[in-house]
């Protein structure tokens, strides 16, 4: 165990926790020292707040956090360096991050014809790290040092520092992201592209029918295509929609304008998947207005009766591929699905389902695909721009590590609600269709990173395919989803140069419009060990880890995975132990500031789902985390991994949040009543003695007994509590990509045990280490490596 008192106030493991450094701490410390003042990004390499810092950017050169973090602001000039530190090098990227109402969207740069100036050897776009000469008609290359002519158009004069005189007007020369209007040879086959097309396709087999599941998607889709996307000034959206119903065989329905009633065309066989109609499949939602109506009218009633319960699920896939490819445009599937495809077909799939395989070496094909035969058709789905987001609605095992492969190498997402039934679920099914629908979003997109040289990206996490080393292909990107990139070392870096990424997003746009969107970052180098620790993110290298753990499960038994990680979070701070901290007895564990939070963290990666799952966990959870986490920005997994736990005091005034409390049982009190969030969840624990009022107030109902447990939203009654309680689920709902589901457990009852694996400090169920333990045992570690 540990002895003399710990540099950071580390208990005995004996005491209880309160003496644990507190991440609730640092959260409130960060808020206020940097939540007051703009978050400026002119300068190189500075840290940026936390992500739960509510703060302002202003866009002085560097990309704002929003969109890129890095591991590091600071960066080791040897690959040594690196190598003993074992501190990854990495950049979670969100190109298309949305930002808050009073930050200033990326310029949109229009250059003509000869379009976006561009270094001649490694084509860099045109940025304010390049260095203009020779009075201003050359400049050279911040990324490779190659000298480049700028073109007569582009030609400026320099004043007395060096730096062009219009560089205030050009957003390029000024800013560390703007967008370029890209020319026709950005363009797939040399021509600009059509608008983007949406087609809806709903599996109307027994289930799907028999739940409602059918009437409330077309109810909704009534209201809901009157908000596609569109373009800043546009009166209306330039998307086209089609529609296609299925089980076993396929209905595609024409919806021309100039019909009085839609028509139904069927194909039956599905092994050879074609789309019957050209004309009237895709079409304008205000031409087609009253016969799109009709048909959502239709659709529910005409499989009222329907006996059939198979579904196939590839088929549905290639006939909104082929229809894009007949329409030549880009676009996105939205499938809503049912069942585990066992209809015979291309893709059918067989339940091989297995708990038995948990803990052993092959518990990594639950992860992995069942067939190839879906990475081939992701593949074709991307050359042609067409994206898949994927709504599961399943009753049992229905396999997403195979449903989902098309979703996530397209760039799509999966939304799945387990026995959806219409009065708990809607809610939450309708938001996230409508955010889904509406979000921005761009096509065919291609992305790169360049960096100066000395490092170079070598490693890539998110949802997107890859037919070479350097282009990250998506069909779709949407403003929710992170592309991850790792560097490593090629050369020597130096502190006076620093080091330079910058991301180039090549993207069709809402209404057909070919975009390049270009963010800049730079950052120090160093020499010293300490300057690195001084300027490392935790939540940031969290996200990387969870990450690289995640891909890890695909390869190697889950426990070889979490080995790894302890492994190298333990050489991490062994190397700073060593190099960095002034000399002190072994009994103390000693961390750097910016990573005291490191040891916390990890454990709870470790004891994830994923990586630890608990009984009641299924295989097709844990294949729906880790590809969710796979695309998280560092907000969502700061928060889905160390959830927010919030006591509902009954001071109602006061408009902001109550002040979170630390993640373990021992701080809920059985008279209160709490609030936790993980991102994808909401839970309301009510202890058994809570008085009568409050349960009046909250629940409309006079006692504890009577607060019942399959609530779906808390009632809404006119009175302070209520309206505060409701108006804080509200205020996290908004800040979330996903609606949550709202969970309302009571004290001692059946849900409690699935609420307690929440509380991360605690020791899980499933054998995860309490905070206090992991950091005894961490300690071990680094002493081990010490030694």
């Amino acid at each position: 165990p540990l002895t003399s008192p710990l540099k950071l106030h580390y208990p005995h493991p004996q005491n209880s926790n309160h003496k644990l450094l507190s991440t609730i701490q640092v959260i409130e410390d960060d808020r206020s020292n940097r939540g007051s003042e703009p978050f400026v990004t002119g300068v190189r390499g500075q840290v940026p707040p936390l992500v739960t810092t509510n703060f302002l950017v202003k866009d002085q050169g560097n990309a704002s956090p929003r969109y890129i973090r890095c591991t590091s602001y600071n960066i080791p000039c040897t690959s040594d360096m690196a190598k003993q530190s074992q501190v990854p090098l990495a950049a979670v990227i969100k190109p298309l991050a949305t930002l808050p109402p009073e930050e200033t969207l990326p310029y949109l740069v229009d250059h003509g014809e000869s379009g976006p100036v561009r270094c001649n050897r490694c084509k860099a776009y045109m940025c304010p790290f390049m260095q203009f000469i020779e009075g201003g008609r050359r400049f050279q290359c911040c990324f490779c040092s190659c000298v480049t002519e700028v073109p007569p158009h582009y030609f400026q004069h320099l004043d007395h520092t060096g730096k062009r005189v219009d560089f205030y007007d050009r957003p390029e020369l000024s800013l560390g992201s703007y967008e370029f209007l890209a020319t026709v040879d950005y363009c797939k086959n040399n021509k600009f592209p059509s608008p983007p097309a949406f087609i809806f396709m709903i599996d109307v087999s027994y289930n799907a029918v028999k739940s409602g599941l059918v009437r409330l998607i077309c109810e909704e889709l009534k209201s809901l295509l009157d908000y596609l996307p569109r373009e800043g000034n546009m009166e209306e959206s330039a998307i086209r929609v089609g529609f296609v119903t299925y089980n076993k065989v396929l209905h595609f329905y024409n919806v021309k304008s100039s019909l009085a009633q839609p028509q139904m065309m069927v194909v039956s066989d599905v092994a050879d998947m074609f789309v019957p109609l050209l004309d009237g499949f895709l079409v304008n939602v205000n031409e087609s207005r009253t016969v799109i109506a009709s048909l959502l009218d239709q659709i529910p009633e005409m499989f009222a009766d329907t006996r059939e319960t198979e579904t196939v699920f590839a088929p549905v896939i290639q006939a909104g591929l082929e229809a894009l490819k007949a329409a030549e445009c880009s676009g996105k599937l939205f499938i809503f699905h049912t069942s585990l495809p066992i209809a015979e077909a291309p893709g059918k799939l067989k339940n091989r389902d297995d708990k038995k395989l948990i803990n052993t070496d092959k518990e990594k094909t639950l992860f992995q695909p069942q067939t190839s035969f879906y990475n081939n058709l992701a593949k074709d789905c991307v050359a042609q721009g067409c994206c898949v987001d994927l709504f599961l609605f399943p009753n049992q095992y229905l396999d997403v590590a195979t449903l989902g492969v098309v979703t996530y190498q397209t760039g799509g997402s999966i939304y799945k609600y387990a026995y959806f039934q219409v009065r708990t679920d809607q809610d939450r099914f309708l938001n996230d269709l409508r955010r889904d629908v509406q979000k921005e979003v761009g096509f065919d997109a291609v992305m790169r990173v360049r960096t100066s040289t000395g490092i170079r990206a070598t490693d890539f996490f998110g949802a997107f395919y890859m037919s070479n080393t350097t282009d990250v292909e998506m069909a779709g990107l949407d403003c929710d989803k992170t592309i991850t990139v790792e560097f490593k070392h090629d050369d020597k870096l130096s502190e006076d140069s620093g080091a330079l990424l910058q991301c180039a997003l090549l993207y069709t746009s809402c209404a057909g419009q070919r975009r390049l969107r270009i963010h800049n970052l730079s950052l120090n180098c160093c020499t010293q060990l300490a300057d690195l620790y001084r300027n490392c993110e935790t939540d940031t290298l969290i996200n990387y880890l969870a990450k690289y753990a995640y891909r890890g499960v695909l390869n190697s038994p889950v426990k070889t995975v979490r080995d790894a990680l302890i492994n190298q979070c333990a050489q991490i701070l062994a190397c700073y132990r060593k190099n960095c901290a002034s000399p002190s007895s072994a009994g103390q564990l000693i961390l750097p500031e910016c990573m005291k939070l490191l040891p916390v963290y990890l454990n709870c990666v470790l004891k994830s789902d994923v990586l630890q799952p608990g009984p009641e966990v299924t295989t097709d959870d844990r294949a729906y985390i880790r590809q969710l986490v796979t695309s998280m920005d560092v907000a969502e997994t700061n928060v889905f991994f160390y959830p927010r736990l919030l006591p509902l005091v009954t001071d109602v005034d006061s408009d902001s949040l109550p002040a979170a409390i630390r993640n373990s049982e021992e701080r809920l009190s059985k008279g209160d009543i709490y609030l936790l969030e993980n991102g994808l969840n909401i839970f309301v624990w009510v202890g058994v003695n809570v008085q009568q009022g409050l349960i009046q107030n909250l629940f409309g109902v006079s006692s504890f007994s009577q607060i019942s447990s399959d609530l779906s939203t808390l009632p809404v009654l006119e009175n302070p509590f209520s309206k505060k309680v409701r108006s804080i689920v509200d205020m996290l709902q908004v800040q979330r990509s996903r609606y949550m589901k709202l969970i309302i457990v009571k004290q001692e009852d059946k849900l409690e045990m699935l609420f307690k694996h929440f509380l991360v400090e605690d020791k899980s169920l499933s054998g995860g280490a309490s905070y206090v333990d992991f950091l005894c045992h961490m300690h071990k570690e680094i002493r081990q490596l010490l030694s």
